[in-house]
């Protein structure tokens, strides 16, 4: 009998280096008959890096978080009524789940029943490359041939496709994902015709915040534009964009750079003229975080980032916005043909050289020099902030302080905070006359 129970492994590979690491090879002691399942099997043939380690053990769940704790790991019933727990060992976290098979599903979640039965538990799971498990031992079990798929640059369905995305829609999205980044050539005809037959489901059963999670890996892929194109041919791309999407565009962003970062190549995707765009963050429940940066990137004054600015101008812009959002502009503007590539790469090495300015006063400095407390205070800021920004963010803070003590009339200087006296210097400059 093999390490991994009754039926015989299809292949024996020399162990990968993610199954010597102490959390996983505590947990494949812990547990008789586990193996390595998953994504973690499929970019170690791949020959790509291992970021999450899956187990799976043909155990009850109740089993095996009592044989891990008896090993002294941690464990976290992250998930134990679908059959998973979290196993920890020197703050490395390992994902361990009894072997199932579906009862039940409903387009999007599963009914489950535990079982012994690893190919039962495979023929659960979304892609043939996804079904792969391994033993501590080398020992590899490849029931669909997910290995030779995988070689091929081949993303196939484990099973009938219709039926594996009537189980769960979401699936749909997950295919993209998967062939933008392992897929060569044309994505499988049979699963692109069951894609198209699924539209309707995965719009009307998926929630939007799974289906922004879904593209967001997507986007942050290496190909997502020949995704996007073959996402178009099946109907899915309109159904979950629907304000429109220019794939193109963001395929010769991507060729010349655009950072993997999902908000900023959505941004360049979805078309200036798209409809309902201001929609779009609502639309897909996005935080208030990713809304700002979307809607900061295609605000219309990123046309004042123009080659022809000086560093006056753009220090007073980098003293408005983070470099991050000036950067973001920079690139839209590129991918949508108002700079020139290379006057946007110039800006963009500008950007980053260049110190962000900040604003030396404080309501304080102004109290402290005889300003009475109250809204004028604020005003009175405000109208330092905006000369300070007119003489292009180079004003230092004894600058600064000179001219509060000009327009509030004190006589002599106190001493400031490092404890020297506020020096003369010409409005707008500092004493340096940087």
């Amino acid at each position: 009998m093999s390490a991994g129970g009754a039926d015989p492994p299809q292949a024996r590979i020399a162990p990968p280096g993610f199954l010597a690491a102490p959390a996983p090879a505590a947990v494949l002691a812990a547990l008789p008959g586990a193996r390595a399942v998953g994504g973690c099997v499929r970019d170690a043939l791949a020959g790509q890096p291992v970021h999450d380690v899956d187990v799976a053990a043909p155990l009850p769940p109740e089993a095996i978080a009592q044989r891990l704790r008896a090993a002294g790991l941690k464990v976290f019933e992250t998930g134990l009524a679908h059959g998973t727990v979290t196993a920890v060992l020197d703050h490395a976290p390992v994902e361990v789940t009894a072997l199932r098979q579906d009862v039940a599903t409903d387009g999007r979640h599963a009914e489950v029943a535990w079982t012994t039965d690893w190919r039962l538990d495979a023929a659960r799971r979304d892609f043939r490359i996804n079904a792969m498990s391994l033993s501590a031992a080398g020992e590899l079990w490849d029931y669909f041939d997910g290995r030779a798929d995988l070689e091929a640059g081949r993303v196939r369905f484990v099973g009938d496709p219709a039926l594996r995305l009537a189980e769960d829609f979401l699936r749909a999205l997950r295919f993209f994902r998967f062939w933008a980044r392992y897929g060569r050539g044309a994505p499988d005809a049979e699963a692109m015709a069951a894609i198209a037959g699924a539209v309707e489901g995965l719009t009307r059963r998926i929630a939007p915040e799974r289906i922004w999670m879904e593209l967001k890996r997507l986007l942050a892929g290496p190909r997502p534009d020949a995704a996007l194109g073959a996402m178009a041919a099946t109907g899915l791309l309109a159904a979950v964009l629907p304000e429109g999407a220019a794939p193109a565009t963001l395929g010769a962003a991507v060729a010349r750079g655009l950072p993997a970062e999902p908000l900023l190549r959505l941004a360049v995707l979805v078309p200036p003229e798209a409809r309902s765009v201001a929609a779009l963050p609502d639309r897909l429940r996005w935080s208030r975080e990713e809304a700002g940066s979307f809607r900061a990137a295609r605000h219309p004054d990123r046309a004042a980032l123009a080659p022809g600015l000086d560093d006056a101008a753009l220090r007073r812009l980098l003293a408005d916005h983070p470099p991050g959002r000036l950067l973001d502009r920079a690139w839209l503007r590129m991918a949508w043909g108002e700079l020139a590539p290379e006057a946007a790469a110039a800006l963009r090495a500008r950007i980053a050289a260049l110190p962000v300015p900040v604003f030396p006063l404080k309501g304080q400095d102004a109290l402290d020099r005889g300003q009475p407390p109250g809204a004028a205070i604020g005003q009175l800021l405000a109208e330092l902030r905006a000369w300070w920004l007119a003489g292009g963010c180079v004003a230092d803070r004894a600058a600064c302080l000179a001219e509060l003590r000009r327009r509030i009339g004190t006589g002599d200087a106190p001493q400031d905070a490092a404890g020297a006296a506020d020096g003369p210097a010409a409005p707008g400059r500092s004493p340096e006359g940087a």
